[in-house]
């Protein structure tokens, strides 16, 4: 069947400005930044905020899957929906998380301690290995093959090789799931290294945020007072790290690939999913002491086909006005404007919509005209 939308990608670029916060912390607690044209930015990593994105989508009511280690619970819950006993739905549950279990090999034995001590039992001798990702329909595949088999985890799973068991459920969620039924599996992508035709391409692709500007982390000194403490004086201090910038964000989302994961028939639904929870999404690193709640200040969401394109702001932009804000509009503008005539041809730019200034065109109607690409 053809795709359509091969090569046909929605570009979000995206400014957006924080105050005093602490969005995506480092080892140490302190904001994570970069170098990026000689000078200090402000950063947020790109899986801070899909990890946000995704929340959002699971508010905005999109069906999406179970990222998860605990595998046999997530399948024996679903079996016991079906009428499975607890021991059958359990029994089932392990049969499949057996497969994900990486063994460690035992150290080598070098005295009488280590012999005592390898001797014992261990119940740390296995592991889930893998952090599995299923969509809700997936679930439900696995727990209907073990009903049909009277709940006997063998006469579903029949191989002894955890690789070729990893091969026959891979087999039995494909022989019946055509299309992945979750938006943030199709969106973010899957890995299953023991199957890998369960593999799934990630439409979105999200970079760094970063700082248009340079950026230099601030400490903020507090202290506590104990209610009941009778001397003067305070009961603890402590310092956090903070900054405070104006941020580019660049997501792409590749309609082809979306669409080949998913179907076409929900693609305006996926978009406009997508579109809103980038727009609420915001890391939650100490929201509670240093809010950021701010929305976008301006965008630049592209359809085009071709090379994709971000805004690097290799040189940082300067205060202007009192702020960063309407400098990095300028720049990111011209920048955009410039790359599309250096590429003429090449661009393929099908349509582009400037968001945040005319307060007539809200984030609905951007939505709508997103969708309008999708026949």
């Amino acid at each position: 069947m053809t795709n359509t939308y091969t090569n046909t990608r929605i570009e979000y670029h995206i400014l957006q400005s924080f105050p005093v916060t602490c969005l995506n912390r480092d080892d140490v607690g302190a904001p994570k930044t970069a170098i990026v044209g000689g000078v200090t930015r402000a950063r947020v990593s790109s899986q801070c905020w899909k990890r946000q994105v995704r929340l959002a989508l699971h508010e905005i009511g999109m069906v999406g899957g179970t990222r998860t280690k605990l595998i046999a619970g997530l399948i024996a819950d679903a079996c016991m929906r079906l009428d499975a006993t607890q021991d059958q739905a359990v029994a089932c549950g392990n049969k499949i998380e057996q497969i994900f279990i990486k063994k460690k090999e035992a150290k080598p034995k070098k005295g009488k301690a280590d012999i005592e001590e390898n001797d014992q039992p261990s119940s740390e001798g296995e592991k889930t290995d893998t952090l599995l990702f299923l969509s809700p329909n997936e679930v439900q595949i696995i727990a209907h093959a073990f009903r049909e088999a009277g709940f006997d985890p063998d006469a579903v799973i029949k191989q002894k090789d955890a690789k070729k068991q990893a091969a026959e459920l891979a087999q039995l969620i494909g022989q019946i799931n055509e299309h992945i039924d979750a938006l943030d599996i199709a969106l973010f992508g899957r890995m299953v290294a023991q199957a890998a035709s369960m593999n799934v391409e990630a439409a979105a692709s999200f970079a760094h945020a970063i700082s248009t500007h340079k950026v230099s982390n601030e400490v903020e000194f507090f202290t506590a007072l104990d209610d009941l403490q009778e001397e003067p004086g305070s009961a603890h201090m402590g310092s956090l790290e903070f900054n405070s910038a104006t941020y580019y964000r660049y997501i792409s989302l590749d309609l082809g690939q979306l669409a080949q994961t998913m179907g076409e028939e929900d693609l305006k639904k996926a978009i406009a999913a997508f579109t809103q929870a980038l727009f609420v999404a915001v890391p939650s690193a100490r929201q509670t002491t240093q809010s950021g709640a701010s929305p976008w200040e301006f965008a630049r969401v592209m359809v085009r086909k071709g090379q994709r394109l971000q805004v690097p702001f290799e040189t940082p932009v300067k205060a202007r006005e009192g702020g960063y804000l309407q400098p990095s509009i300028d720049a990111l503008r011209s920048y955009l404007d410039k790359k599309e005539k250096l590429a003429g041809s090449l661009f393929g730019k099908q349509e582009a919509y400037d968001w945040g200034e005319n307060e007539d065109f809200s984030i609905d109607h951007l939505v709508a005209a997103l969708q309008t690409h999708i026949r």
